[in-house]
């Protein structure tokens, strides 16, 4: 393990040296970061699952920037090039580009006009134009004229071309102009002639010009996507008279020399044929790069807010697929995600049959004694809305309703794993059984997912694949393993997610419960196949056991602290029947914590996590969260007025704001200048997908029944 670097990255994260070691040591160990956050926190004081990753990642980065560093180095001495210089540059370099640009003089390069030109022998000549005698003879360019190079007007270009390159490859140049471009260079976009931007999406870009370094994260994404698709020129200006007076004063020694107007022609053909369009290239990857980043932030707190939402507990739940032509596809569950029925009706055109869709809708509501209706909230379904608030009111139903988000839920009707759960039923219906799945209980029905299908992001298909698909893994295996998975009703899809499981371990623990009926204990899982020592260590705390032989298996306590979990009972005059009920809480917050951790030899952190698990065993870390916002009646945009107050859902966070669910056919933006009195730097500071939220109308735009909302009182 590299001293140096543990010491780097304690610093960037403002964290003890001790703590980014004992983490890397887990790692090392096989540990998996659920496992560490939830059940080392003595070793790591405390770290959560972001700051494991982010130790993970800077560790696995800085290790490959270091190698890097040394084979650069050994290149560039077996070329006999290497200098006190360059070393000390390339050890300075903090960034993977940093070390490339260093090397990129040395580099075995495709072939260029330089390269031509010096394997023309013009090498030579150009040296000569270098060192800047006082006089020069055209005549001493009949000397480097041969077969490749006709005359001397080529002999002049091929040693520019040499001094161009030269020039462009030079790292204190690269670094300045990348300077210059950074922090005072400014990206202007115009519109492209006979682009098809038919509903003018990019209307704001057609003549913009903004600071490079105050350019927010979405407008660099959709300036990249405008470019893309052809319908905006892109580049960045900046002073260049500034930099070729610096570059000029640096190369050109002597001003009254004969060849010091062919350096300088040179260096202005190496500034804007070769470094200027490199280094634009750099910058406008690296704000690419740091757009990405951003993005796959937004979406993957989106989606673990989205994971994280509260189920519905003990509720019956009709699913509600609208649709206008192929009718609405109606599934009603149990408690415990069963289906009980499916059916379809249709109540809107063009095959409108209002009545018997009343009937039909009325009729499931009490035969199954439906307690809620999830309606997904895709095509037709603010109408679809209407029609169910109208039907509770008209019938007097004792039934409410939530529309809920159903992005990605045809990818999961029609994939392999539903039709194995459904497989006699259509992909429709198996929608409207995931959309009421989706309400009941929103983790283990979205983890059959795909992550990159549920749209919670922004600009998500333009985000770099591999890194999307790493951090949206990263975060599902986060939420699952924080909730806790039942492992007698767990699906494979949940199941694989858990710490130190995986596919095949995940499918065997269900075919071991079909075979030999219900786990009893957490010492039974050592017997299934596949579940070797390691996997149990990392997985037992997460795998929890209703009504099973041990109680202390339905808590979040590991069995490696089983036994100390029962001395800390006997100590406060309980035992695992106490469990839960007031006696314990009662006794738990009156004890003398640091006499018991005397008694038991278990750490504060441990210690605390018990105690927490002792007072509420079947404690749902989703409870913190809101509950679905649930309503009875519907609204249009024309019952809205200026400053009415409403409750909403926010839906989608992104950078620029906030999208809010407040019953029309689009859910309403809240801009993030809308936020706060204060400054807020980032929408996500303020809101997070699922909260529910109060806001007041700001404007209401008719003709494109779109609402703006804001959260300051108007008042």
């Amino acid at each position: 393990m590299d001293e140096n670097i543990i010491s780097l990255i304690a610093k960037e994260l403002n964290i003890s040296i001790s703590q980014v070691k004992n983490t890397l040591e887990l790692l090392e160990e096989g540990a998996t970061v659920p496992f560490i956050a939830r059940y080392r926190k003595e070793r790591t004081k405390g770290l959560d699952e972001e700051q494991i990753r982010v130790i993970q990642e800077n560790y696995a980065y800085q290790v490959n920037l270091a190698k890097r560093k040394e084979e650069v180095l050994a290149r560039i001495e077996t070329l006999g090039k290497l200098d006190d210089e360059i070393i000390k540059n390339v050890n300075a370099c903090t960034k993977l580009s940093q070390v490339e640009d260093i090397y990129r003089p040395y580099k075995q390069k495709k072939k260029t006009r330089a390269s031509v030109a010096i394997a023309n022998g013009l090498q030579p000549l150009a040296d000569t134009f270098m060192s800047f005698p006082r006089y020069f003879k055209e005549t001493e360019l009949d000397a480097y004229i041969n077969e490749n190079v006709k005359d001397r007007e080529t002999a002049i270009q091929g040693a520019c071309d040499i001094v161009a390159e030269k020039v462009s490859d030079d790292v204190d140049v690269r670094n300045k102009i990348l300077d210059s471009m950074t922090n005072f260079g400014r990206i202007v976009t115009s519109e492209k002639k006979g682009h098809e931007d038919a509903h003018k999406v990019y209307k704001m870009y057609y003549d913009y010009s903004e600071r490079v370094n105050t350019l927010a994260p979405h407008r660099v994404m959709a300036i990249d996507r405008g470019e893309k698709e052809k319908v905006l020129n892109v580049s960045i200006s900046f002073n260049e008279e500034y930099i070729e007076n610096w570059v000029c004063r640096r190369f050109i020694r002597f001003t009254n020399s004969g060849t010091s107007e062919y350096v300088r022609a040179a260096i202005l053909d190496g500034l804007k044929r070769l470094a200027y369009p490199s280094i634009e290239r750099m910058v406008r990857s690296a704000l690419s790069e740091k757009a990405h980043e951003s993005s796959i932030d937004v979406f993957s707190m989106n989606l673990e807010k989205l994971l994280l939402q509260p189920p519905m507990k003990d509720k019956v739940i009709l699913g509600f697929d609208p649709a206008f032509r192929t009718g609405c596809k109606l599934a009603v569950i149990d408690a415990s995600g069963k289906k009980l029925t499916v059916d379809v009706i249709y109540p809107h055109q063009p095959n409108a049959k209002v009545k018997e869709s009343e009937q039909k809708l009325v009729q499931l509501c009490n035969e199954y004694h439906v307690n809620l209706i999830a309606i997904g909230n895709g095509t037709a379904s603010r109408e679809s809305e209407a029609f169910v608030a109208n039907t509770i009111k008209k019938f007097n139903l004792p039934v409410s309703y939530t529309i809920v988000s159903e992005a990605g839920a045809s990818v999961y009707s029609a994939s392999k794993l539903a039709i194995e759960e459904f497989p006699d039923l259509h992909v429709e219906q198996r929608s409207a059984i995931s959309i009421a799945r989706r309400l009941m209980d929103p983790l283990s029905e979205l983890i059959k997912i795909d992550p990159q299908s549920i749209g919670v992001g922004q600009y998500q298909h333009d985000l770099p694949t591999a890194r999307l698909k790493e951090r949206l893994d990263f975060v599902v295996e986060k939420a699952v393993n924080r909730v806790g998975v039942n492992i007698n009703t767990a699906s494979v899809s949940l199941l694989k997610n858990v710490a130190g499981l995986n596919n095949a371990s995940a499918t065997s623990i269900v075919s071991y419960r079909e075979e030999n009926g219900k786990i009893e204990s957490r010492t039974q899982i050592k017997k299934i196949p596949k579940i070797g020592p390691k996997a149990f260590e990392q997985a037992a705390g997460f795998l929890r056991i209703e009504d099973g032989k041990e109680p202390l298996d339905r808590t979040s306590i590991h069995p490696e602290s089983y036994k100390a979990t029962k001395v800390l009972l006997k100590e406060l005059g309980l035992d695992t029947s106490d469990l839960g009920t007031q006696k314990a809480k009662d006794v738990i917050s009156n004890c003398d914590t640091k006499q018991l951790m005397q008694d038991t030899g278990l750490d504060s952190y441990t210690l605390k996590d018990i105690l927490d698990a002792i007072c509420m065993p079947l404690r749902d870390y989703r409870d913190k969260y809101d509950a679905p916002l649930l309503r009875k009646d519907v609204l249009e945009i024309e019952d809205l007025h200026i400053n009415d107050k409403l409750e909403g859902t926010v839906r989608n966070v992104v950078d620029f704001g906030a999208f809010v669910d407040i019953g029309l056919h689009e859910d309403g933006l809240v801009h993030v200048s809308k936020m706060s009195t204060k400054r807020v730097k980032h929408p996500s500071d303020v809101v997070s997908v699922g909260d529910i939220v109060t806001v007041w109308v700001y404007n209401i735009d008719q003709e494109k029944q779109k609402v703006q909302l804001t959260m300051v009182n108007p008042n």
